[in-house]
């Protein structure tokens, strides 16, 4: 699979700015403490992540 098979559409692209979101909320739950939330939403991240791959 090389980078000309990408093919990048609204949706890719909001699956992983859902992830990224996801993943600053991983940082907020950890700067305060919260690791079992934080794991919790880090799952969440990877779930999200790896449905953004797969759909492109």
């Amino acid at each position: 699979m090389d980078i000309g098979d990408l093919h990048f559409t609204y949706g890719n692209v909001a699956v992983f700015a859902v992830a990224l979101f996801l993943l600053a909320g991983v940082y907020s739950f950890v700067k305060q403490g919260l690791k079992i939330a934080a794991l919790i939403v880090l799952v969440l991240a990877a779930l999200a992540f790896t449905g953004g791959v797969m759909w492109l």
